[in-house]
């Protein structure tokens, strides 16, 4: 059963030492940990101020970082779902 009845949408979004914040056009603003998406964790600030809301405001996502995050994911409680690189022997 999907508990989301409408589809969110963020309208902005913004980054303090620890978190993500995202504004949603109905008035919410949703903190992530940085610690959920290593590559924004890592990232410099400059690089992570560099998001792009795309889908209407359905989905960020970062050209330099290769990072594309859902809106709807956020809501989830969903972090980043990509297995690390294997290190070669």
């Amino acid at each position: 059963m999907n508990t989301l009845a409408f589809e969110p949408r963020a309208k902005k979004v913004t980054f303090d030492t620890d978190n993500m914040w995202v504004e949603l056009t109905d008035g919410r603003q949703l903190g992530v940990p940085l610690a959920y998406f290593p590559r924004l964790l890592n990232a410099a600030q400059a690089q992570r101020d560099d998001c792009i809301i795309s889908g209407g405001g359905t989905g960020l996502h970062w050209d330099e970082l290769d990072e594309d995050i859902s809106v709807k994911a956020l809501l989830l409680g969903i972090g980043d779902r990509t297995k690390p690189a294997r290190k070669a022997s």
